[in-house]
């Protein structure tokens, strides 16, 4: 994220829509670690970084989908916030960009900068629903900790179709760090599900909602 422009900026006008952020002594500093939120609007997508960068001192990156690099304007916003893109499956050389975003992403973890992701990989219906086993296996690989984080009443702010916020309010509830080193040494796709679930039952935890995938 451009520092110190968006420290400033962003939770600035971003409060105005937020009602109660709760957890905030669970943000870890000076430490890499991985950011998974749940993710019904578009009003998700600064919300954390904005809560975010009031407490770690330094970068800040995320996955977003490659889609969003075809717009010059959102491009050029995307690089400066420090997004990394991620490709689906219908791209073309999909898996190879891929491969070199999850590279990149592994770097940037092992420079102390946090990475968020949202694992269900797009918005939802304001349910959770069933999430990507990339979080996991990133976080198997560069052997960092997880902050689940749970957003309540965003789509009441920003609904999809709107692109500008209502006169509402969400809520931010921030858990406990994950760690999963046992898995470490245990990497397979079936502990990919298991880590991914965990993370996903904890945000429904914090969120009030059931995740049965």
């Amino acid at each position: 994220m451009a520092y110190p422009i968006g420290r400033i900026l962003i939770p600035a006008v971003y409060w105005p829509w937020i009602r109660k952020v709760e957890g905030k002594e669970n943000i870890p500093k000076n430490k890499p670690f991985i950011i998974a939120a749940n993710h019904s609007s578009y009003f998700d997508t600064l919300l954390i970084p904005g809560i975010m960068v009031r407490v770690i001192d330094g970068k800040m990156n995320a996955w977003v989908n490659s889609y969003y690099w075809g717009n010059f304007m959102t491009r050029a916003f995307l690089d400066m916030w420090g997004a990394i893109p991620v490709h689906v499956e219908k791209d073309k050389d999909a898996k190879e960009k891929n491969k070199e975003a999850f590279s990149l992403t592994i770097k940037c973890l092992k420079n102390n900068e946090p990475v968020m992701i949202f694992p269900e990989g797009g918005r939802n219906d304001g349910k959770l629903r069933k999430a990507y086993p990339g979080i996991a296996r990133l976080a198997l690989s560069a052997k960092v900790p997880v902050l689940p984080v749970g957003i309540i009443g965003a789509s009441r702010v920003m609904p999809k179709g709107k692109m500008l916020p209502r006169l509402a309010r969400c809520e931010v509830k921030i858990g406990k760090l994950m760690h999963f080193d046992k898995y470490y040494n245990k990497q397979s796709e079936k502990t990919y599900g298991q880590v991914t679930r965990s993370i996903m039952k904890e945000i429904g935890r914090l969120i009030g909602q059931e995740y049965n995938y």
